[in-house]
Order: C-alpha cells, then structure tokens, then sequence
C-alpha cells in the first residue's frame, strides 16, 4: 500500500502567513514542526518510508526536500503547473501504476489536524484491506461529525454492507456541498452524514478507470506521462483545471465509505488554528490586552501587539503584512489573496 501525501495547496485562507512559494503545509502552525512534517511523522507509524510518496507544486521542491531530508527523489510526484486535485491525485496514480497497476494507494492531506492518530492509521490501513475485498471501488473515509459544521462538506451514506469487528462498511449515497447552519444541525442529527476530509483509497487501475471515463482528456494526457515522463512538463499543462470531487466522485457509482472517530479536522483558516491550540485563549504569548476577550492574535516577526477592547477578532502580523478580521469571517482571507492578484500586488503573494 503506498501513501500520497497531497501538499501542493496554496492555503489561501491562511494568509499573510500562506504564500505561493511558502504556503501553510511548510509552516509550524499547530507546534514546532510544519504541518507537513506533522503529516510524514504520522504516516511513518504505520508504514515504511518506502511507501510514502510526496505530491507537490515544483515550487516548494526546496523546501520540501530541506523539512524531509530522508524522501528521496524518486518518491516526489512534481506538478510543474496548480491544476486542482484531480490533476494531482491523477498523476501520481498514473506514475505508481506504471511500476504496478494492482498497487493500492491512499490520498492524505497535508494541512489536516488528527488527534487520536493510531485509530488514524488503523482505520487508513483498514480501508486498503476493504479495497483488496472490493477491488473494483474506490473506498473513502468519513468523519463522524461533532458539531454542525458549515465549512465542510458532507457524504450521505447508504446501504451497510458489510461489518468487520465492528467497522461498518457502506455504499455512498451522494455527497452535499458546504451547508448553512440549519442544515448542519440536521445532518449532526442523522447518522448517515459525514464530514468528507477527502481520503481516497483504491487501486491504481481502478481510478485509471474512472478517470477514462469521467475525464478523458486528463486520462489521455495522464497516459503520455505515464509513457514518457520527459512530456511531464508540456503536457500536464493542457490539463483544465478540476477537483476530484466534481470530476469522479460525484459521478461514479462505485464508492463505499468507512466512518471513523480520530478527532479530525481541516486546518483551513485562522479561527480553526485557534480552536485546536488555545481553545478560545489569545494564540500568541507576545500579546497583551485590555478589555479584550476571544481575539486569535499571532505575531510571526516576534513583535508585541496589543489591543484595546477587540474582541472575537484575529489579527496576524508578519514582516510585510497584517490581516485583521472577525473571526466569523476567517473564510474569507481568501478573497483578500483574490484582491492582491487582481491588483497585481504579487509582492504580497
């Protein structure tokens, strides 16, 4: 079984921090390593390093290879264009499939939180025993869900098919998009709805498969990469830019769905980083206040900021930039990316 790490995201939301060249997965934002170390060190419990490939932008190539100095060339999958997750996910599929077709390989991100991270791995390796049962689906893991998240979209579960010491196997009804809170508190209520933190396992032929017949385009580029990695570069950039979901998932019939419980979440935004470090408290030991209370305050030039009566407020200040935002509006941060590339202000990217 071979791991993916997916890491060429750009994290948008979290900037000033997040940028093109240095986004959010090379930095140390819920401790002292980056979360891309955080992702590798867990994966390295349960396999080898072997089997642990990297899927990047080639723009983080340097630094990926300075924070993971034991990945060895061969083991980084290098985008030379940002084509979406489909495009990602395809070539890396394409690439291990060449040496194996019958290869099962699983997509993890790079940018994710998990707490309980042995029930992470059993349940990782769980579902590449249920994808040699069913070798002709694509298995996804689902997350129970805690609270009514309007930030993450869900997958309604169908029939129970099967049940292994007390994992539940099922088939996947449909997946729903980001909902409002109404809706949210519906789905925390029903049993059938999870969180999708978007972990795919299956085997390489069998998403070659989908691709063929959802994307037949990308599957046709995919295929004289996959001939002659010399045409990585020139062809991969032919690739219209689409995300997994709305490619394949969304569309195939083919996909069972394991829930599981090992304290996940999305580090997607500012108040998200606050919720798993502070629990509410400032997130900066450099920062005093004054009549002020529930304020995410990180300072990465190591300045004092200080406040007088902001509350439920983040404020981020780096070298060159400061952002400061309700916190009900951290998904938003990346409408601000969106105003600097529009202006042209790529200094600030």
């Amino acid at each position: 079984m071979k791991i993916v790490i997916l890491a060429g995201g750009s994290g948008t939301r979290l900037w000033p921090v997040s940028r093109e060249k240095d986004p959010k997965q090379t930095k140390p934002l819920v401790g002292k390593k980056t979360l891309l170390q955080q992702t590798y060190t867990r994966i390295r419990k349960g396999f080898k390093e072997t089997d642990i490939f990297l899927s990047i932008n080639k723009k983080q190539v340097d630094e990926v290879r300075k924070q993971l100095p034991k990945i060895k060339k061969n083991q980084i999958i290098c985008e030379p264009a940002k084509k979406d997750t489909a495009a990602a996910i395809g070539l890396a599929t394409a690439l291990i499939s060449k040496k194996n077709p019958n290869e099962v390989i699983a997509t993890v991100n790079s940018d994710h939180f998990i707490k309980n991270e042995k029930e992470f791995i059993r349940i990782l390796k769980f579902a590449g025993r249920i994808v040699n049962i069913y070798p002709e689906k694509i298995t996804l893991i689902g997350v129970n869900p805690t609270y009514p998240e309007t930030g993450y979209g869900y997958i309604k579960l169908d029939k129970q098919i099967k049940s292994y010491n007390g994992d539940k196997v099922f088939t996947v009804d449909h997946f729903e998009e980001k909902p409002d809170l109404k809706t949210a508190k519906k789905y925390l209520n029903n049993w059938a709805y999870l969180w999708n933190p978007a972990y795919f396992v299956f085997k390489a032929k069998i998403m070659l498969e989908h691709y063929k017949k959802y994307l037949p385009q990308q599957y046709s580029i995919l295929m004289k990469i996959q001939k002659s990695l010399n045409s990585l570069d020139k062809e991969f950039k032919k690739i219209t830019p689409i995300s997994i979901d709305y490619g394949i998932m969304e569309k195939s019939a083919d996909l069972l769905c394991l829930p599981a419980n090992f304290g996940w979440c999305d580090i997607g935004h500012w108040r998200t980083i606050q919720e798993i470090l502070t629990a509410g408290k400032s997130g900066n030991s450099k920062h005093i206040h004054l009549d002020g209370q529930g304020n995410m305050v990180y300072s990465f030039s190591k300045k004092l900021v200080a406040t007088i009566g902001i509350k439920n407020t983040i404020i981020i200040e780096t070298d060159d930039s400061i952002l400061i935002c309700p916190k009900d509006k951290a998904q938003d941060v990346k409408k601000v990316v969106e105003k600097l590339k529009k202006q042209g202000l790529t200094n600030y990217l």
